[in-house]
């Protein structure tokens, strides 16, 4: 009798061993791959796909004799496996106690420019720290889907951290207005933000609102109007050499110009007016607990990141 009900209950739940194989064989690309890194059987694997198959009515994936691909199904229903992979990663990591003993794959993303200057400095000191885990960064200015892409950590320089994910927060990142002494020589330096309209400006195009300057000075705020541009990028970094020559004016997070500044080489404009600050975070999935590798990582890249390194260089 205790069998019959056991067998009738399993019968209704969710085939949990399928998908969480269905993400790992995504993630590594072939049935071969993760046959090989979970210790099964490629016939397993593929059982276990041609399981979810059935049970679904649907096909997830298109395969041929040399690749995989996603169908449509496939790519919605990869966002619940990957979540169900992970917190099922999770759950094993607490009842292993694996939390005193970080390793595996750790996957991560990252804006480009930050992530080069500031985060791939403090990456070989982390791996050697923790030789059982591996990195695969990802870097990127777009903000991918952390669930959906099967990360365990995304860095991300935002006004706000989204609500549906957990967020450890580092530091405030000012924005400054600035240009080079070149610059100011020829055209002079604005006083109040209505000038800005008559100066040459580096539009960074990578927010939903380029050239939408908004600036603050005792409780007073205002739009202002960009300034003319021969210069607009989707990455900030790319102004650089054109801010130093002495092509324009623009708006530029500190740590990309706090050395700059420091040595002179650029001018901060109008500092009694204040732009909107943005906030240095690490993102992670929902949930109760980290894996041993994320806990690992926010540890010690956050720590070292949340000294905010780039007021103090030299």
């Amino acid at each position: 009798m205790e069998t019959d009900w056991f067998h009738f209950m399993t019968q209704r739940l969710p085939d949990f061993e399928a998908l969480a194989i269905f993400a790992r064989v995504v993630e590594l690309g072939s049935f071969s791959a993760a046959a090989r890194a979970l210790g099964l059987s490629r016939p397993t694997i593929s059982k276990a796909i041609a399981r979810l198959e059935h049970s679904t009515g649907t096909y997830v994936l298109n395969r041929t004799s040399r690749q995989l691909a996603l169908t449509e199904t496939g790519q919605r229903v990869l966002t619940h496996a990957n979540r169900i992979l992970g917190e099922g990663e999770a759950a094993e990591a607490e009842l292993r106690q694996a939390v005193h003993h970080p390793h595996g794959l750790l996957r991560l993303t990252a804006p480009i420019s930050f992530g080069l200057n500031h985060v791939a400095p403090l990456l070989p000191d982390f791996l050697t720290r923790y030789p059982e885990i591996r990195l695969a960064m990802t870097y990127t200015d777009t903000q991918l889907d952390l669930i959906g892409g099967g990360f365990d950590i995304a860095i991300r320089i935002a006004a706000h951290a989204p609500s549906s994910l957990r967020a450890l927060r580092l530091c405030r990142i000012p924005l400054f207005l600035v240009a080079a002494p070149a610059y100011l020589a020829r055209h002079g330096a604005p006083s109040h933000p209505r000038d800005l309209r008559q100066h040459d400006g580096l539009i960074y195009e990578g927010t939903q609102s380029p050239g939408a300057w908004r600036m603050s000075r005792d409780g007073e705020t205002m739009q202002v109007d960009p300034p003319t541009s021969r210069y607009r990028s989707n990455n900030a970094e790319a102004f650089l050499p054109a801010l130093r020559a002495g092509l324009g004016i623009g708006i530029f997070p500190e740590f990309m110009i706090a050395q700059d500044i420091q040595n002179g080489t650029l001018i901060r404009l109008m500092p009694e007016w204040s732009l909107p600050e943005t906030e240095l975070c690490l993102l992670t999935p929902p949930g109760r607990s980290h894996p041993a590798r994320v806990s690992a990582f926010l540890d010690h890249i956050g720590g070292a990141l949340r000294k905010s390194p780039w007021r103090h260089s030299t």
